[in-house]
């Protein structure tokens, strides 16, 4: 978007220093001291309540004792036997969701065991090194199809390679990643790590990545299940859901999808434009993290509109209170209604909300706030059409990720039964290798 043609909107809010400074990693990395006094805190609980909290199932206390006793890679192979992306994963999984809040410590003290931090020390010590903890097994022979390069196919093709599996690896954009590169926070990971790790994950051997091959644009589903032994599909959503009300198609009202990405892609963070009011509409991580961003590029005033109550925000409380910390106003059981302006955003009317009989209506009841850039996050849906059966709006799968086509598995976001965060999507993946691995050699 030209900020010289979208009044309201203008790049270099800030300065270059001020920039670097709001956009360096949101938590600095351990070194080895910090890593041995946090992982001293350790219980190493028999039945820990971390692990059953991990989507990947990680042997926490065992990685955690290693990293105390000295043997940092050791702890990186015992994460990445189980979650190949583990050094993402400790950026930008929710730990205050999952093992850090089920933590004895965070039960009986309110301070947890920094899990997630120690998982970094460990997978970034290995990766420095780079060092590929694993080795791939003789050659089966099988070739798979993986149709997406983000966390579930990336996960799913390398436990495929790694068994001895040749694996053609296709993504729609010029670059493999997926969420990890080009949906997330920037200040989450910095570095270009989304890049390395997938250059280090490709190291493994047998994985051919081959980029801008969008399904339906190309590739068929019906000519890679002809042409390989399998197929895992890990498109993602690649539709985002209009706001559908007055005014959505004005200048500077955009999908908060498009703004993360474009920001995560650009080199040159004073270019980018960004408004005095920018109002973000939606409740999830996606909506945070474009709030959160429009505030460190210098916007005076960001609103985040959610049409229910805080407690149903798919964000967590941390990232609401991150939020918050930066300045980021939440307005709760608010919906939009109109977005004023004549060729480019103005303001926005939200119309109150309640619930009656278990369902959102609205009360009637207005409010205006400025908003000369308003972002949409109020989720994305399934593009692919290929003919298998759908559960609500997503893929429906097996618990090992089979679809209703024989020799077609599906994981990540497209597929139902995931709760859309990037480990989830790890282990799906996995899981889903494990199960054609079984089938194509007969259950071996």
């Amino acid at each position: 978007m030209n900020s010289q043609m979208t009044p309201g909107l203008a790049p270099a809010r800030l300065s270059n220093d001020e920039l670097d400074a709001n956009f360096a990693d949101l938590h600095a990395p351990l070194d080895p001291h910090e890593a041995a006094v946090a992982a001293d805190r350790c219980y190493f609980c028999h039945d820990a309540p971390c692990m059953t909290a991990c989507p990947t199932d990680i042997d926490i206390p065992l990685f955690i004792r290693q990293i105390a006793t000295g043997t940092p890679d050791a702890a990186a192979k015992t994460i990445l036997e189980q979650n190949i992306l583990g050094g993402m994963c400790a950026r930008v999984c929710p730990t205050e969701d999952l093992c850090e809040q089920v933590c004895v410590r965070e039960v009986s003290e309110g301070k947890p065991v920094e899990i997630g931090r120690l998982q970094r020390y460990a997978t970034d010590s290995l990766m420095a090194k780079d060092i590929h903890p694993f080795e791939r097994a003789d050659t089966t022979g099988k070739t798979i199809a993986v149709v997406g390069a983000g966390p579930a196919g990336l996960s799913c093709a390398h436990r495929l390679a790694m068994l001895g599996h040749d694996v053609t690896l296709y993504d729609a954009r010029s670059k493999a990643g997926g969420l990890n590169e080009f949906g997330i926070a920037a200040y989450k990971s910095t570095d270009d790590f989304a890049a390395k790790e997938v250059n280090w994950l490709l190291s493994i051997g047998g994985i051919t990545l081959v980029t801008d091959a969008a399904l339906g644009d190309g590739i068929t589903l019906d000519a890679l299940a002809g042409d390989n032994d399998a197929v895992f599909l890990a498109v993602g959503l690649g539709g985002v859901n209009a706001l559908g009300v007055e005014g959505d198609a004005l200048a500077a009202v955009s999908d908060a999808v498009d703004f993360i990405e474009t920001l995560r892609q650009t080199s040159d963070l004073a270019t980018l434009p960004i408004g005095r009011n920018v109002v973000v509409i939606g409740g999830g991580m996606t909506a945070v993290d474009a709030a959160v961003q429009s505030s460190l590029l210098g916007a005076q005033n960001v609103t985040i509109a959610y049409r229910r109550g805080r407690d149903a925000m798919g964000a967590s409380r941390y990232e609401q209170d991150l939020a918050a910390s930066h300045g980021v106003k939440l307005l709760f059981n608010v919906q939009p209604a109109k977005v004023g302006g004549t060729d480019t955003a103005t303001d926005i009317t939200l119309e109150y909300t309640a619930e009656t009989d278990g369902k959102l209506v609205g009360t009637g009841e207005m409010v205006t706030i400025p908003a000369d850039q308003v972002f949409c996050a109020i989720g994305q849906t399934l593009t692919m059409d290929g003919g298998l059966a759908i559960a609500g709006r997503k893929i429906e799968v097996s618990d090992t990720g089979r679809t209703s086509r024989d020799g077609v598995w599906a994981g990540g976001d497209c597929a139902s039964g995931g709760d859309d965060l990037t480990v989830t999507a790890v282990a799906e993946g996995r899981d889903a290798a494990m199960d054609i691995h079984a089938t194509l050699m007969g259950g071996a």
